[in-house]
């Protein structure tokens, strides 16, 4: 009996002892090398795994930084400071990101667009009113104005505004899709904030038809086509589409003789047009007007 108990813990033990050698050589021949650095600046990071920079997660963020493969300025949520202390660490330059900032493409609040409902029973989401023959409004294209954007926003970067739409804080603006991704009517969209040319509209109606509907839709009648360079803005759907290839091209000259003001020019990182004085040289004569006036533009500057 002894000698069955001494033959057994041999065997226990020499099983050990093997499957240890294996686990230690396996180990070392199949370890996978991590840089040291990699915990430091992921925990540098702002670590809300957003999305922004394009990759899924602070982590593989880091990973890529490491690499060479992207600069600490493509973290949108960083501060400039946070920025700077990666680049340091890493002995790297931090690069110049483009700011982004989610797009509105829609002005049809509740004093422009027209209702031809309301909705009872609690249903309270654009969402939920989407599948319910598309919403309550009369351009089945406009934003419902309940606030899915607002609430997806982790970064309190939207807010409803008095004209029932979302208006963006480009502040606090990380260009991390949320709201993009919230919107049953595909309404927002991520864009630099050097596109200042924006058609607020997606409507695909024509003419007063698309008027009746909301008072700042695109009517397709290519004034902006006209007055813009050429290849800028193209007619496509009844719709106004701009060539952001060509931004540099593009002027506030497109906007001016809009009929309904669907087509704007937003400085700085303004969200909609705000009422200002605008200046325009038309054959070397300056004319000022107010942006609700229209003009008739007869040469392009």
């Amino acid at each position: 009996m002894t000698n069955e108990i001494i033959i057994a813990l041999v065997i226990i033990t020499g099983l050990g002892l093997l499957f240890g050698v294996i686990l230690a050589v396996s180990y070392k021949k199949l370890k996978v090398y991590e840089d040291p650095r990699l915990d430091t600046v992921e925990e540098m990071l702002p670590n809300t795994n957003c999305g922004a920079c394009g990759v899924p997660g602070c982590r593989a963020f880091a990973e890529k930084l490491i690499a060479n493969e992207l600069v600490p300025s493509g973290c949108t949520v960083s501060s400039p400071e946070g920025i700077e202390n990666i680049a340091e660490f890493l002995g790297v330059d931090a690069g110049e990101a483009n700011k982004r900032v989610a797009r509105l493409l829609c002005a049809g609040g509740k004093n422009e667009a027209h209702n031809l409902a309301n909705y009872k029973g609690g249903i309270g989401t654009c969402r939920g009113e989407a599948v319910v023959t598309g919403g309550s409004k009369d351009c089945s294209w406009g934003c419902l104005g309940l606030g899915d954007c607002a609430v997806s926003c982790d970064f309190d970067a939207l807010f409803m505004n008095s004209n029932g739409l979302p208006e963006v804080i480009p502040e606090k603006c990380t260009a991390c899709s949320d709201c993009v991704d919230a919107c049953p009517k595909e309404l927002f969209v991520l864009m630099p904030v050097e596109q200042k040319l924006i058609v607020q509209c997606r409507s695909l109606l024509e003419g007063d038809l698309a008027e009746s509907k909301c008072s700042v839709a695109c009517t397709a009648c290519a004034r902006c086509v006209a007055d813009a360079e050429e290849g800028v803005i193209e007619i496509k759907n009844n719709l106004a589409v701009i060539n952001y290839n060509h931004n540099d091209l593009a002027t506030p000259l497109a906007t001016m003789r809009c009929p309904t003001n669907a087509i704007v020019w937003l400085e700085g990182e303004a969200q909609f047009e705000k009422p200002r004085e605008k200046t325009l040289a038309l054959g070397g004569v300056e004319t000022n007007m107010s942006s609700g006036e229209k003009i008739i533009v007869t040469e392009r500057s």
